[in-house]
């Protein structure tokens, strides 16, 4: 430093070079003082010395420096360039410079403008302190495993040191000017390590314990959003970081704080709880704002034509933003009239702005349910008018289960016809033995219910029911043949023509009593019987194989007997006369 301020001492004379004191001896009588002052400059100058100098040319390769010796300076156009290669000299620009040694063979002495500012900044490291010193620099790139910070030399920054927290993004710090602590260096090696945390660190501590001594719950305070997870956000609030968790963010729904939030952003929030003895502080944001639920109930009514966007689509429904902090729920049963949605995302998007009814408003539980449907008109209202029952429709089978099936008779309504209803004489156990899906069929309207939204249909009333000519045809005591359909263990079914069948009890096929009919017809087998009763109600007619032999057997007898009594053929006279004890 002695020597540095010697020098600045002598510069601070006029720098004059050797030829203007010569021509100011020649001129003036006072020629020999200058030119004793001159001489008295050049002895003090010494290699290795730092001295201010004036640039006096600019050529591509070299700069000219004066610096108040016998002849100039030269030194290398190279250590002016900048990162981008471009010369920061000019003429007449003054700069420090090391003296580092006397005339080349062109007569200028060299200088170095890079090794001054080494020498210039080592000195300032010492006076810092040196190691555990604090200094200011720039960070100017990235290297391996860190930064570089220009203190007048290069010194590194790990990557470390860097921050707080650790950063995979270094380049953001590049061209930031702060203070640094150094906290290693070797001047032989021209090496210096230095720590931006440290003093981080050190700020914080000093603002920790100003915001401990200003906390306290129910405070609103501004604070800095430090990270960002999925379950919230923690923010700086001055060396003190609190928890703001994503459910105190907002009065409506929020699925991830990054909707809101993004680092650094700075915000006004509200102490909700501080555990001084663990360090822990819970923040809200949506607490520093009215709760819109309060007074919800005035602005949503049931039955309300309300406008919102949709924010949220779930298995169960939709969510529909209303306002700022209020939402209402659709549910997927609440979307349609007709059509049976398996997912919300079938009629609906997010982001969609829709029209809905208010069907119901909780405040207490912070539910607003609303209706999607009511918003159109509902089919079934108008179904009746379009089909009334008796009507005769066209349709397409949509869908075949055990009990029937469901055809289509326009867009979302189906209509069921019911097993028992697609014909009037064959016994269907399953839809699907005689229709199959895709299939198109026609129909009749039989019932209506508009608030049930149900439609039922027949197939088999599309003809007349043949049984109620089975009575007049099928008369107690009339002979009729029938081919075996089944056989069971209480009898033997005779289709006496198609759809229409006839049961033979087990105790009616023989005079001879019988323990099974299995062993007497086989199906396919061709019998005759008689008709023993109808029973419409139950449509069933019961037969008599057994009846039918013994009235056949009485009218030989009678007629092989020569009985004076006129022998009747009509077998039905016969049976009336066995139930009437006429043997």
């Amino acid at each position: 430093m002695s020597e540095e301020k010697s020098l600045d001492k002598r510069n601070d004379m006029p720098i004059k070079r050797f030829a203007d004191v010569e021509d100011e001896h020649e001129q003036g009588a006072h020629g020999g003082e200058f030119a004793e002052m001159f001489n008295d400059s050049i002895k003090q100058l010494q290699v290795g010395e730092i001295v201010r100098g004036v640039v006096v040319q600019v050529n591509q390769d070299i700069v000219l420096v004066d610096v108040g010796y016998k002849s100039e300076g030269v030194i290398q156009a190279s250590e002016f360039l900048n990162e981008e290669g471009e010369l920061t000299i000019k003429v007449g620009d003054e700069v420090r410079v090391l003296f580092e040694r006397e005339e080349n063979d062109r007569g200028y002495i060299v200088l170095s403008k890079r090794k001054a500012e080494s020498h210039l900044a080592w000195d300032k490291i010492n006076e810092a302190g040196g190691e555990g010193g604090v200094i200011e620099g720039k960070i100017t790139g990235k290297v391996k495993g860190g930064l570089t910070v220009d203190i007048g030399i290069q010194a590194f920054l790990p990557a470390s040191q860097v921050d707080l927290r650790p950063s995979g993004n270094l380049d953001r710090y590049i061209g930031q000017t702060g203070m640094f602590k150094v906290i290693k260096m070797n001047r032989k090696r021209g090496n210096v390590v230095l720590s931006r945390r440290v003093i981080l660190e050190e700020e914080r501590e000093k603002l920790k314990e100003q915001t401990i001594g200003n906390l306290s719950e129910g405070q609103v305070v501004e604070g800095i959003v430090k990270n960002i997870t999925d379950y919230g956000a923690f923010v700086d609030l001055g060396g003190l970081d609190g928890l703001l968790h994503v459910t105190d963010m907002s009065w409506g729904r929020l699925n991830h704080p990054s909707e809101i939030l993004k680092v650094g952003d700075k915000l006004q929030v509200k102490v909700l709880k501080y555990d001084s003895a663990k360090g822990k502080i819970s923040l809200g944001l949506k607490q520093t704002m009215p709760d819109p639920w309060q007074d919800v109930a005035d602005r949503y009514f049931v039955g309300a034509k309300v406008q919102g966007k949709v924010v949220s689509l779930t298995e169960y429904g939709a969510f529909v933003g209303l306002e700022e902090g209020v939402e209402g729920l659709i549910h997927v049963s609440e979307m349609s009239w007709t059509r049976r949605i398996r997912h919300p995302n079938e009629i609906l998007t997010i982001g969609e702005t829709i029209e809905a009814i208010v069907l119901g408003v909780d405040p207490t539980n912070r539910r607003i349910s609303l209706g999607y449907k009511q918003t159109q008109v509902n089919p079934w209202t108008v179904v009746g008018d379009r089909y009334p029952v008796g009507t005769k429709i066209e349709g397409q089978i949509k869908n075949i289960t055990d009990f029937g099936m469901f055809i289509g008779i326009e867009d979302g309504i189906d209509g069921l016809v019911h097993v028992s209803d697609m014909s009037w004489t064959k016994r269907i156990k399953h839809p699907g033995e005689i229709y199959s899906k895709g299939q198109t069929v026609q129909a009749v309207v039989l019932n209506i219910d508009v608030d049930g939204e149900r439609l039922s249909l027949g197939i088999k009333q599309l003809s007349p029911d043949p049984w109620s000519e089975i009575p007049s045809r099928f008369r107690p005591g009339t002979r009729v043949t029938g081919k075996v359909s089944s056989v069971t263990d209480f009898g033997i079914f005779l289709e006496l023509e198609e759809g229409i069948e006839g049961l033979v009890h087990v105790s009616e096929l023989s005079q001879e009593k019988l323990a099974t009919p299995k062993g007497f017809a086989e199906p396919g087998d061709q019998l005759e019987a008689v008709v023993l009763s109808v029973d419409v109600s139950d449509r069933k007619i019961s037969l008599s194989i057994k009846a039918l032999q013994t009235a056949i057997e009485k009218a030989e007898l009678e007629d092989y007997m020569g009985s004076q009594k006129e022998a009747t053929s009509n077998l039905g006279d016969l049976l009336r006369g066995m139930k009437n004890g006429d043997n």
